[in-house]
């Protein structure tokens, strides 16, 4: 150890703690942090101050880059030169600042996360709003201190006569803390400004309806407003942002184009990961990807498959891509040195502050100024009255200073304005420049009063500083990028599908599809039109009804299972297209067949779903009631909905509000009809209770029926073609589980009962024979005869031909017009089609017009 020196034992735990807190306030205080008055942190004010000092303003040539970094390094930052580079970069890329402080030349990067040039390569200068951050910087409107060698002062914070940390955001990690504004938009924030002013007790609230919401230079769409709203008041929250998505038609295949995306997201590292995900079968329905960006826009295209539904992919990519993304808001900034956490009020209220401090130093130096100017005037005025004499006595004197003294002694000047005299030009000696000076004072003398006047009335400062924001706004403002979606909240499919009213038609080969209302609105009446429809000739409309987009479907199985699907989920077609196989809309197993469907109203509605009930009847007669709650949370691969046992199947499932009557037709002729409510509920995995006694082995229930309306008829028809529509007071009300009553004689030459339907004067039967033949007949035509009569023949059977089907069935599409879709309810006794090539009966909402 040298002479002189002494070892001083430290606990090592005092010193990691001593030294790591000197480091975090380092890191806090002059490097991560922004000020809350100029909105900077220290690397990004040293670059606008050096390319200030360097003469780089906006309206110079462009200089290098490595100049400027240069210049900073070399006088105000100590540090790598990647590090002021990086920051000056970012400071010209548009998609990371709202608005730009520099108008970078060459290549600054891109949004694909491509890397700038090197500094050599490009050039770079203030722009015009960079500018005004520097306006009255050297008038002493701003501290100053030493810089790291003590050879130069630089400022402690810049005049900012625009509000930056609210326009252009910060983000920064410190030790233990880190901050994360958005940027917001110029005019907005000028106009809550000028309202804070006005008012300074003005609430959050109301200061909202200026300042909107965030406004991200990527544009997007901000969905949901409740983090926004959250941010304002604490100066925490989670801002959702969505990119903008059309979709188009791009020959003759549906796409995605998406033309904005949100904050901070790399585009080509999200498109590759969007690329993996398909590629992994994590996102159905997408076939290509294509950045079909250039210097017009942006515009990624994502081709679908055809049998996609766009709005279903869409949902998907905004679930798992970064298409939706959230901007955690953290407004921690430093006020007076010190890291705050701050809401919208407080940001505003330091940014008004500091303006004012501005205004008032800006104000006194102009105040010093102008009376050093009016001292001196004053003095050349009096040297100008009494010329002669003043001439003489410098012409008296034998140097400069001897001259000062007699003048200062003779006239009772001051030392400034004798040296003022001295130095006087004699051009200053002629009659106009002698006026100029009288007149240049009178006007000196109203500005200094001008001057007193702001620094006496906080009125008048706080007057300027608001003509100085309008007139930033008027140069500067720009209408917003971000557009606000305030119905958005969770991940809602909903929110982008408005709930307009659909005609659902489904076939009778089982093909649906959803129609909007408006196509058939604009429809002339008279003449019908040629039909060209590409349903196949086998295939007709047999069920159609009016729904809303948001409504649900429920599709049952002959296996017991249910699926759910939403309105909007069907794919859209004209009123001529065929549609969509139900079975390709759903994921059902290959030996399933769709039986049955219902739809109803909002699922999450607890006082719909607990006033309602599904009525289920499977082939061997067991029939089921369960409350619709208990299928208001469906999976996508279904969920049972009965359990089936051995060689039994479900044949019909109705909804009802539990007061209907419900009849079940066996296949030996028999049909039983009792009250709803002997039926239980029961969970959804339960069998059942038998709803029919099967006269045999062989026999089985063809059909059930579901009746509120008892003005209506029960028609039954036999697979030889014979047929009989009887009055439902013929059918006395029994309990359920019975053998049931006649209601068709059946003989070798009927043949078994195929079909059970409730029918009026108004419907229409379509009756399908084995042999693909399909005969239309109105049920008009049809007597209401005796339940125990054997019927009439409906139908001329060849050979060995017999009655697969019967439906009742709507009109065409091409023949209905407005008038007609406004007549059709949709009432729990409606049909609806299979998609094995027997009839489905089955049934909708309560009554939904338009």
């Amino acid at each position: 150890m040298a002479e002189g020196e002494k070892l001083i034992p430290i606990n090592i735990d005092d010193e990691m703690k001593s030294a790591y807190i000197d480091y975090s306030m380092s890191v806090i205080v002059s490097r991560a942090l922004p000020d809350v008055r100029d909105g900077l942190k220290p690397v990004h004010r040293r670059v606008l101050y050096g390319m200030h000092e360097l003469g780089v303003r906006s309206s110079s040539a462009h200089k290098k880059s490595a100049r400027i970094v240069g210049e900073v390094l070399g006088k105000y930052h100590p540090h790598g030169d990647t590090s002021v580079y990086d920051s000056m970069v970012r400071m010209a890329q548009e998609w990371s600042l709202r608005y730009m402080l520099v108008d970078g030349q060459g290549n600054f990067g891109s949004v694909d996360g491509d890397s700038p040039a090197a500094m050599r390569y490009t050039e770079a200068r203030m722009r015009k709003i960079a500018d005004e951050m520097l306006a009255d910087i050297d008038k002493d409107t701003v501290d100053h201190q030493l810089n790291f060698d003590d050879s130069l002062e630089e400022p402690t914070v810049l005049p900012a006569r625009v509000p930056n940390l609210l326009i252009n955001g910060a983000s920064g990690i410190a030790v233990g803390m880190a901050t994360n504004m958005p940027p917001h938009n110029l005019s907005e924030v000028i106009d809550g400004t000028v309202a804070y002013i006005e008012n300074n007790d003005i609430e959050i609230d109301e200061l909202i309806t200026h300042i909107k919401a965030p406004d991200f230079p990527t544009g997007g769409t901000i969905y949901g407003y409740g983090g926004v709203k959250e941010a304002f008041h604490t100066g925490r929250g989670r801002v959702k942002i969505r990119a903008k998505a059309n979709i188009e038609e791009v020959q003759g295949k549906e796409c995605i184009i998406v033309t904005e995306i949100p904050y901070q997201v790399n585009k080509a590292d999200m498109i590759k990961k969007t690329a993996d995900l398909v590629n992994e079968k994590k996102i159905e329905g997408i076939s290509t990807i294509r950045d079909e960006s250039d210097r017009n826009g942006m515009r990624i295209v994502y081709i679908l498959k055809r049998d996609a539904i766009p709005n279903i992919v869409l949902n998907t990519l905004y679930k798992y891509t970064a298409l939706q993304s959230s901007f955690s808001v953290n407004n921690i900034a430093l006020v007076n040195g010190r890291p705050q956490l701050l809401n919208v009020k407080e940001m505003i209220h330091y940014f008004v502050e500091h303006r004012h401090e501005v205004v008032v130093r800006r104000t006194k130096y102009e105040l010093k100024k102008a009376e050093d100017r009016a001292h001196i005037l004053e003095g050349l005025i009096i040297a100008s009255d009494n010329i002669d004499e003043v001439i003489a006595i410098i012409r008296a004197s034998s140097n400069a200073d001897e001259a000062r003294e007699k003048l200062v002694e003779r006239f009772k000047l001051s030392e400034i304005q004798a040296k003022a005299i001295v130095e006087m030009r004699l051009r200053q000696l002629t009659g106009l420049e002698q006026d100029k000076l009288r007149a240049e004072f009178d006007e000196i003398i109203l500005t200094i009063a001008d001057l007193k006047d702001i620094l006496d009335k906080k009125e008048r400062r706080m007057q300027i500083i608001k003509d100085e924001l309008l007139e930033i706004k008027e140069k500067y403002g720009d209408e917003r990028r971000s557009e606000i979606n305030l119905a958005g909240g969770d991940l809602s499919i909903e929110d982008m599908i408005p709930d307009e009213q659909v005609v659902i038609t489904i076939s009778h080969a089982g093909y649906i599809k959803r129609t909007p209302l408006s196509e058939y609105k604009t429809q002339n009446r008279g003449g019908v039109g040629q039909k060209a429809s590409s349903t196949r000739n086998e295939d007709f409309l047999e069920y159609l009804f009016v729904g809303t987009n948001h409504q649900y479907m429920l599709f049952f199985t002959q296996k017991g299972k249910c699926f759910w699907m939403r309105v909007y989920e069907i794919p859209e077609g004209s009123r001529t297209s065929k549609g969509r196989a139900i079975q390709n809309l759903i994921n059902i197993e290959q030996d399933d067949n769709v039986k049955a469907f219902i739809c109803t109203q909002d699922l999450k509605d607890e006082e719909y779903v607990n006033s309602h009930y599904v009525i289920m009847a499977t082939k061997m007669g067991v029939v089921k009631k369960t409350s619709l709650e208990q299928y208001s949370r469906p999976r996508q691969n279904g969920i049972n909905a009965i359990g089936i046992r051995d060689e039994d199947e479900l044949l019909e499932a109705k909804l009802t509000t539990g007061t209907s009557q419900i009849f079940l037709g066996l296949k030996s002729g028999k049909a039983i009809r009792f009250e709803e409510g002997k039926t239980r509920p029961m969970g959804r995995n339960a069998s059942g209770v038998r709803g029919i006694r099967l006269a045999n082995d062989k026999d089985e229930v063809i059909g059930m029926v579901s009746v509120h309306d008892f003005e209506e008829d029960i028609l039954v028809v036999s697979e030889n073609g014979y047929g009989k529509r009887s009055s439902i007071d013929d059918y006395r009300i029994t309990n359920r589980g019975g053998k049931g009553v006649k209601t068709i004689s059946i003989t070798k030459k009927t043949g078994g009962l195929v079909a059970i339907k409730n029918v009026s004067d108004s419907d229409d039967l379509m009756i399908i024979n084995k042999s693909g033949i399909a005969i239309r007949m109105g049920v008009e035509d049809l007597r209401v005869m005796g339940r125990a009569t054997q019927g009439v023949r409906l139908i001329n059977l060849k050979d060995n031909d017999s009655i697969a089907a019967v439906a009742k069935v709507m009109k065409d599409e091409d023949e209905l017009e407005d008038s007609d879709i406004k007549d059709i309810e949709v009432s729990p006794d409606e049909v609806a089609p299979d998609t094995n090539g027997t009839d489905l009966d089955t049934d909708a909402t309560d009554e939904v017009k338009e």
